[in-house]
């Protein structure tokens, strides 16, 4: 005879119910995180929850849970109203609850509470522990350590097609008073939940296809909740903006606190307006700068005419004074040579009294150059004589006017 003890499926089932609900008398305080959740017609609503590894992501366990439509009711309007958002998987929560065991459905978990205060603080936990990977790693400043061209017009749009915020920005941007010119291409990417950061990412990849047609890539959102705002803390996301080669802006549109994506960007502003106004004013200063130049051009060359032309004007007033110095100088060398002439005209010795005796038209220095028998010429002021030499005797004019004398 068989002295196994026996149980039917029923039985250890319900055994199991007894012990579990003897062992769990009173309700308890579960963390979480939540893998799927949805809300039925009857409002109930319904979670899955698992606990994985922290540094492999293995799965280590899994539950079912529901919140009743009336506690649901309650329940989910204090989490909104404390964290910003409706519980959503990917979340981890910390829930007060009622195990229970049935016979038929298995192990389950009745919700009759939750703290939305820890799932913020669970979130700020891990972006602190984000931070301290990337600061180890070397990237918060990665990508701020990038150059931004002096006039980045060709910029690559990271957003939600139909958000508001890109919106603004596209006709903030474009409709500047200046009449600037901007290139925008929008890559679409969802910009809240799970599914977020792997959006972003795979818009930064397609950019980083043509990296050579964008000075800069732009990430947009226009604000939002702290938990519709979370996915920006994600580390996979950081670490793609971080590594980018080209400059990162970000305009997410949060007034408090900065995100981790907005820590390791090249520059980060509160909305998608005041990231148009960035790039407006880079254009703005641009071209003050320019016409400052300009101006100081106009100026320069101005003061060097000014130079130029008062040199020139010196210079003029020297060179006539030179010219009137060395006329001067010349009409009184010519005086003086005309004076000089005058002075070895002939005519001029003549109307002095002084006899020119001249031989075939040359006039004779010299007695010694006469002969007997030779004819000449005397010119006196008013005739010409002709005569003889009959005769020639060399005298010096001393001897003679001693003689005479």
């Amino acid at each position: 005879m068989d002295d196994r003890k026996l149980y039917t499926l029923y039985q250890l089932q319900s055994d199991i119910s007894e012990v579990l609900a003897e062992a769990f008398t009173d309700s308890l305080w579960v963390r979480a995180e939540v893998s799927e959740c949805s809300v039925n017609r009857s409002g109930h609503c319904y979670l899955t929850l698992v606990e994985k590894e922290e540094k492999s992501g293995r799965l280590l366990a899994k539950c079912s849970a529901v919140i009743w439509a009336q506690t649901y009711r309650i329940l989910s309007a204090h989490f909104r109203s404390v964290t910003g958002s409706d519980i959503v998987a990917g979340m981890t929560v910390l829930l007060k609850v009622q195990v229970n065991y049935s016979e038929l459905y298995g192990l389950s978990l009745n919700v009759r509470d939750i703290d939305p205060s820890f799932t913020v603080g669970n979130l700020e936990l891990e972006r602190q522990r984000t931070i301290a990977q990337l600061s180890e790693q070397g990237m918060m400043e990665l990508n701020s350590s990038l150059k931004l061209p002096s006039l980045p017009r060709r910029l690559a749009v990271i957003s939600a097609e139909n958000a508001a915020g890109y919106r603004d920005f596209i006709q903030h941007l474009h409709g500047n008073l200046y009449g600037f010119g901007f290139i925008t291409t929008l890559f679409p990417a969802p910009m809240q939940g799970a599914e977020a950061p792997a959006g972003i990412i795979a818009a930064l990849d397609a950019i980083a296809h043509h990296i050579e047609e964008f000075d800069a890539v732009l990430i947009l959102r226009g604000g939002g909740s702290v938990m519709d705002l979370v996915c920006f803390d994600d580390y996979d996301l950081a670490l793609n903006v971080a590594q980018f080669p080209i400059p990162v802006l970000t305009g997410i549109g949060h007034d408090k606190d900065y995100h981790v994506i907005d820590m390791v960007a090249w520059h980060n502003l509160k909305t998608p307006t005041a990231l148009a106004d960035f790039f407006i004013e880079l254009f703005s200063h641009e071209e003050q700068a320019v016409y400052s130049l300009i101006t100081r051009l106009k100026l320069a060359l101005k003061s060097k005419s000014q130079r130029e032309l008062a040199l020139f004007d010196n210079m003029k007033v020297r060179i006539r004074s030179a010219i009137s110095i060395k006329t001067s100088d010349a009409l009184r060398k010519v005086d003086l040579l005309q004076a000089r002439l005058m002075a070895a005209d002939p005519r001029t010795l003549i109307a002095k009294g002084y006899l020119v005796v001249l031989k075939d038209g040359r006039r004779i220095a010299s007695g010694a150059d006469l002969i007997p028998g030779q004819h000449l010429k005397v010119m006196f002021s008013d005739a010409v004589v002709e005569c003889e030499v009959i005769s020639s005797e060399i005298k010096t004019m001393t001897y003679e006017r001693e003689n005479e004398l």
